[in-house]
């Protein structure tokens, strides 16, 4: 079952850039939520408290009970806009969610064990895919999805279709491949370059003297 955290917020008037740096200014970070037909309502919440509640969490997957004012209501993080140079949070959009109404998400992959074809072939296990989108209740969210890879040999791969999530649907494509284990690189040898013989005049070899050629003989005219 997927992590339950327990956030408070407040309802904000101000929009725009100068009211969200405001409010940053003042530790806190500006948030929207929106669902089941509600207009989109503003809100902030305290920026210290929200990091520290996802510490070893992921975000996508965790259920959200969020006190706003004397209100409570269950939501999933869609969104988080960090800062693209400084390690803070900009603006976070909650989505709020029903028991029995079904939702949307994502949950992370978690390979378990260490292949046969790296254990004994010296392969390499690569995981392509690291999320799963699937359709769920929000009693039965995940709070990640645990894959044995112990049985993989060189050259085997796991697929979407491998895998089975119970009470819900697997919305990725059946075909994506989740993880591969390749054979090892083989290290070329250095290619040393030959160098070239030495070019060597052939030795001249002077004719054998015929019987009777006396030596400085020469010829007549």
């Amino acid at each position: 079952m997927a992590q339950t955290i327990t956030l408070d917020a407040e309802r904000r008037t101000g929009t725009g850039k100068g009211a969200a740096r405001q409010l940053r200014l003042g530790g806190r970070i500006p948030a929207i939520i929106y669902g089941h037909g509600r207009e989109p309502e503003a809100l902030s919440l305290s920026a210290t408290a929200f990091e520290r509640a996802l510490i070893g969490r992921d975000a996508e997957s965790t259920v959200i009970d969020l006190t706003i004012g004397d209100a409570s209501v269950k939501a999933l993080i869609r969104e988080v806009q960090r800062h693209p140079v400084q390690p803070k949070i900009m603006h976070v959009d909650f989505y709020e969610i029903r028991a029995g109404e079904k939702v949307s998400l994502e949950v992370p992959i978690h390979l378990i064990g260490s292949p046969d074809g790296v254990r004994n072939g010296g392969g390499v296990l690569d995981q392509v895919l690291r999320d799963l989108e699937i359709l769920v209740l929000p009693t039965d969210i995940p709070d990640r999805l645990d894959v044995d890879v112990t049985a993989l040999r060189i050259g085997q791969s796991l697929h979407v279709s491998d895998l089975t999530i119970p009470n819900a649907e697997i919305l990725t494509d059946a075909d994506a491949t989740v993880c591969t284990v390749v054979a090892p690189r083989v290290e070329e040898e250095p290619v040393v370059a030959e160098v070239p013989e030495e070019t060597v005049e052939p030795e001249l070899i002077r004719k054998p003297k015929e019987e009777g050629e006396e030596e400085g003989e020469e010829d007549e005219d």
